[in-house]
C-alpha cells in the first residue's frame, strides 16, 4: 500500500489496524459488530477499510481509541492506494457487500407483500425499513439495488383497500365543515389530521363550545352528546377510526399514543405522546389562534405519521 499523499489531491481511503489481548473476546466482537455497522470491508492481509470522509475518519478513530482502552493497539491510516487491491477492484467489493445487504431485505420484503394487506406484520415492516436506512448510509458507490428495494418499499406503503361500505360511509362527509372546541389539544389536532387525511380532504373546521353556535357542521370531540367524541374507553381518535373502518398499521399506532395522552390510563404504555402534547400546549401558551394551533398540530401528527416508517 501507499500513504503518500500527494499535494492538493485527497487520499481515498481510510484503514484500522489493530490488535486485541487473546482475553478480550467479548470486546473483540464489538469492535467486530461496530464495524459492520460502519460498513467497513475486511482485507485478506491485515486491518478494515473505509472510503476517506470526515464521518468515518470520526469513527474509526474514535474506534481506536476503544480498542487501546481494552489494552490493544491501533492505527487509523490514510492510504492512497493499495498494491494488490485497484481503487475499482475496492469499489466493486464495497458495491457487492451491500448488494448482499439489499438481496436480504428483498427476500423478507417479497414474502410480506405477497400476504393481504390487512396481514403483513406491521412491526416487521418498520424493522425493515430502519435497516434500509442503515445500509443506504454505508452504501459508499450507490448499488443498482437500493432502487429496488425503495421501490418495495413504496408498494408496502400504498394504502390499504378500504373494506365494503367504508368508502360510502366516507363520501357522507365530503366537503363539510368540522366543528371542535376551541384551543385544541392533542386529540383533536390529531382527529383533525386524520379527517383531512382519510375522510374528508377538503375538510373546513371551526371552533365553539356550543353545537348549536354551527348547526350545519359535524362536531367532533365536543362534551355534547352528537358527532364524534369520547365512546367508552375510546378517546375521539379511536371512535373515528372504528367508524370509518380505518386499520393502516401507523394510524393504529396514532391511536395508541393519542389515547395514552390524551386519557393517561396508560393503557397502551406509549409515551411518545407526552412530547407531542407538551409541543402543542407551548404554542397555546404563545396566544395563537386557533386555526394556527390547529394547522401546527395537523403538520405535527403528519411528520409522526411519516416517522413511524
Amino acid at each position: 500500500m501507499t500513504v503518500t499523499q500527494k499535494a492538493g489531491k485527497r487520499i481515498p481511503w481510510l484503514l484500522l489496524v489493530f490488535s486485541l489481548p487473546a482475553r478480550r473476546a467479548s470486546q473483540r466482537v464489538e469492535i467486530w459488530r461496530k464495524l459492520q455497522r460502519y460498513g467497513a470491508l475486511p482485507l485478506r492481509s491485515s486491518g478494515y477499510v473505509l472510503p476517506h470522509s470526515p464521518a468515518n475518519q470520526e469513527k474509526l478513530e474514535w474506534l481506536a481509541t476503544a480498542i487501546r482502552n481494552y489494552k490493544g493497539q491501533a492505527s487509523v491510516v490514510q492510504v492512497a492506494t493499495f498494491d494488490d487491491l485497484p481503487a475499482e477492484r475496492l469499489q466493486q467489493l464495497f458495491i457487492e457487500a451491500r448488494a448482499r445487504d439489499y438481496e436480504a431485505l428483498l427476500r423478507e420484503l417479497k414474502k410480506i407483500l405477497s400476504l393481504s394487506p390487512l396481514r403483513r406484520p406491521v412491526g416487521q415492516l418498520s424493522r425493515l425499513r430502519r435497516r434500509f436506512q442503515q445500509v443506504v448510509t454505508i452504501d459508499f458507490f450507490h448499488s443498482p439495488l437500493r432502487a429496488q428495494v425503495e421501490t418495495l418499499l413504496a408498494r408496502a406503503d400504498e394504502p390499504q383497500p378500504a373494506k365494503p361500505g367504508r368508502k360510502g360511509k366516507a363520501a357522507q362527509y365530503g366537503n363539510r365543515f368540522w366543528l371542535t372546541r376551541p384551543r385544541p389539544g392533542i386529540d383533536r389536532v390529531s382527529s383533525a389530521w386524520l379527517i383531512l387525511r382519510f375522510i374528508d380532504p377538503k375538510a373546513r373546521f371551526a371552533f365553539a363550545d356550543d353545537p348549536a353556535d354551527h348547526p350545519n357542521a359535524i362536531p367532533f370531540d365536543m362534551f355534547a352528546a352528537q358527532g364524534f367524541g369520547h365512546r367508552g374507553e375510546d378517546c375521539t381518535f379511536e371512535t373515528l377510526c372504528k367508524e370509518f373502518g380505518i386499520r393502516e398499521g401507523r394510524v393504529k399506532r396514532i391511536a395508541q399514543i393519542v389515547h395514552d395522552a390524551d386519557l393517561e390510563d396508560e393503557k397502551y404504555g406509549r409515551s411518545e405522546g407526552e412530547g407531542l402534547d407538551r409541543v402543542l400546549k407551548g404554542w397555546a401558551a404563545q396566544d395563537l389562534s386557533d386555526d394556527e394551533l390547529l394547522r401546527r398540530g395537523v403538520e405535527l401528527i403528519e411528520g409522526l405519521y411519516y416517522g413511524l416508517s
